[in-house]
């Protein structure tokens, strides 16, 4: 009997261990260096490890409260290396200015991708503005999706201390339950078709899109806006981004529920 009993704990064990959510960061699209202290190569910008203003360590601590798994990509994606990944984040892939030999897009990794998506995987992508970023190929995998990020500059902020022009209001917006008001500072607009659809508008414009794709789902945002720097509580009191983070990891953990129902 207490054999059985041990077993039946053990496979309870492991299923709960195996049945984790994992959020899986790319860092091969994105894949900044700076020199450090010693001239050593560091990677930097949107890690999960990088508590600076640049790091996206806020935005991690917020998934792990929700019981999500942090892991990070450094390679080209794959079938295999995305399989036990429930959550897959491309954010800001580089261009030329952030990396002399950036590693683009291309036809296998958005094969990959897609079949991962169908079967029902979270794909989160965050592009900024076309001078920040490299959308031309970032484009080739949103469009599978019916996507499109434009090269259209919107909430254009001139002074960075007023921050006047960069707020997007999220009244009503089920996405966000909690947050009011976000900061999305120069981002690009996207455009749909087919069955992708908006998620959140900023005047006429859409700032937030999504598609639900086989068994999976697409969520496409026009700026990178919960990196530490925005979600520490340093924006002026009417900006929510740390609110916003939080409802978001929420959004995506209740619509990944609602799939394995």
């Amino acid at each position: 009997m207490k054999n059985i009993l041990s077993l039946i704990i053990g496979c309870l064990i492991f299923s709960t261990g195996f049945a984790q959510k994992s959020v899986l960061l790319d860092s091969y699209f994105n894949n900044e260096f700076k020199k450090g202290a010693n001239g050593e190569k560091i990677s930097f910008h949107y890690k999960w490890d990088e508590t600076a203003a640049t790091g996206f360590s806020i935005l991690g601590d917020a998934f792990k409260k929700e019981g999500f798994a942090l892991a990070t990509l450094r390679e080209a994606p794959t079938t295999a290396n995305l399989k036990n990944h429930t959550v897959y984040i491309i954010v800001d892939p580089d261009h030329i200015k952030d990396n002399p030999t950036p590693n683009y897009v291309d036809a296998q990794s958005i094969s990959a991708i897609t079949k991962w998506v169908k079967a029902g995987g979270a794909l989160v992508l965050f592009a900024n503005d076309s001078s920040n970023t490299e959308l031309k190929h970032f484009n080739k995998l949103a469009n599978v999706f019916g996507i499109n990020f434009n090269d259209q500059m919107i909430n254009h902020v001139t002074n960075d201390v007023t921050r006047e022009g960069g707020g997007v209001d999220t009244r009503n917006n089920k996405m966000f339950p909690t947050a009011k008001m976000v900061y999305m500072k120069d981002a690009c607009s996207i455009s749909v078709k087919g069955k992708a659809y908006p998620l959140l508008k900023q005047r006429n414009d859409i700032i937030i899109a999504g598609n639900d794709y086989g068994k999976g789902f697409v969520i496409a945002i026009g700026d990178p806006w919960l990196y530490n720097e925005y979600v520490n509580g340093n924006l002026q009191v009417e900006f929510e981004n740390d609110k916003g983070a939080r409802d978001l990891v929420n959004w995506l953990k209740n619509k990944l529920n609602n799939i394995a129902k």
